[in-house]
């Protein structure tokens, strides 16, 4: 009888064969060479392997080692999907994240019930939009505010290039590890970029709908940094941070938070005060809230609160770099690396 990993083996190299032979488009140029790696496709029209993502995901063999292609088609796929940590080395590639729309109205329990749940390490995801529908659209929703995800990230060594993460409150969980997240929009209006992830959000969209609540003030981060030696922090590079309402850029849901907006455009959404101490009062000295180089009439620090950081340009170099988050090069070593978007 074949062990586990073996039989693993070789369910994945008969895919390799299987989609090699049928499919040309599986054949992809990475760093100028010729690389070819097992590619499923999902259609909704049942034009493709599988007719949901979730269904193609079950099909990869548990303790995967090589990476594994789900290309899925353009349409609304209506299900919660979940990559378990014993599946790695999985890239999902989308049609644009306008046109590859996976949608799902979970909320309550905030470990269970995001629309996308990934757990796994070595995750890279592009062009595709995930929304909780329980509060979205905002306008106009007679359901009572509540935790409703439209994203889970747990696993280490993920990146999101283009994907768009849409909700109300709670939109993005960055639990922890590594993440990159480039060219990519989320949308919220309470604490919905939260968690203790050490990620940089690059070329991203902040989009603020704090204008749903009814008067009341957003809040765009809830940092989760627990220990002073806690490598995590949300570096938010070159972005544009828009929408209608007002926001506060953050608080902290741990008390050594760490959050970082550098060259980054804020509009007059964003209150003077810029922050929040929340539960920390009287222990503002441990957080690490802090701008650089912002521009736009909400990146004006006149009015800020005194306890914001004045981080010296050396700190704001190993922040901003790369190496925050990627000092072994996971990102470039990545089968479908977007480092070039």
């Amino acid at each position: 009888m074949l062990s586990r990993p073996c039989l693993s083996t070789l369910l994945l190299g008969i895919l390799v064969f299987f989609l090699a032979a049928t499919n040309a488009e599986s054949h992809k140029m990475f760093h100028k060479k010729i690389v070819t790696y097992p590619t499923l496709y999902v259609d909704p029209s049942g034009h493709g392997n599988f007719s949901t993502i979730q269904s193609a995901i079950n099909y990869i063999p548990s303790n995967n080692r090589n990476w594994v292609r789900i290309y899925v088609k353009a349409g609304i796929y209506r299900e919660q999907i979940k990559i378990p940590y014993e599946k790695p080395f999985i890239y999902i590639q989308g049609e644009g994240k306008r046109k590859t729309r996976v949608i799902w109205g979970g909320h309550g329990s905030i470990d269970a019930s995001a629309t996308f749940i990934s757990h796994a390490d070595n995750i890279v995801v592009k062009s595709i939009s995930f929304t909780n529908s329980y509060n979205y659209p905002p306008w106009g929703n007679k359901n009572k505010i509540r935790p409703a995800l439209a994203a889970m990230i747990s696993g280490d060594k993920c990146a999101f290039y283009r994907c768009a993460f849409l909700g109300l409150q709670d939109t993005l969980w960055d639990v922890q590890g590594r993440h990159y997240f480039k060219l990519c929009t989320i949308q919220g209006a309470v604490d919905f970029i939260f968690g203790a992830g050490q990620s940089i959000y690059e070329r991203c969209t902040i989009s603020v709908v704090a204008g749903a609540l009814g008067g009341l003030t957003g809040f765009i981060t809830a940092q989760g940094r627990q220990e002073q030696s806690d490598p995590s922090g949300f570096i938010f590079k070159n972005c544009n941070v828009i929408g209608n309402g007002k926001t506060y850029l953050g608080r902290p849901w741990r008390k050594y938070a760490r959050v970082i907006f550098y060259n980054t455009s804020m509009s007059n959404i964003v209150v003077p005060q810029g922050w929040n101490a929340w539960s920390s009062i009287g222990h503002e000295n441990q957080l690490t809230f802090a701008e650089h180089e912002c521009r736009g009439v909400g990146a004006n620090t006149s009015k800020r609160v005194s306890w914001e950081q004045k981080l010296s340009i050396q700190m704001v170099k190993m922040l901003t770099s790369l190496t925050f988050i990627d000092n072994d090069g996971w990102i470039n070593s990545q089968a479908f690396n977007m480092m070039d978007y």
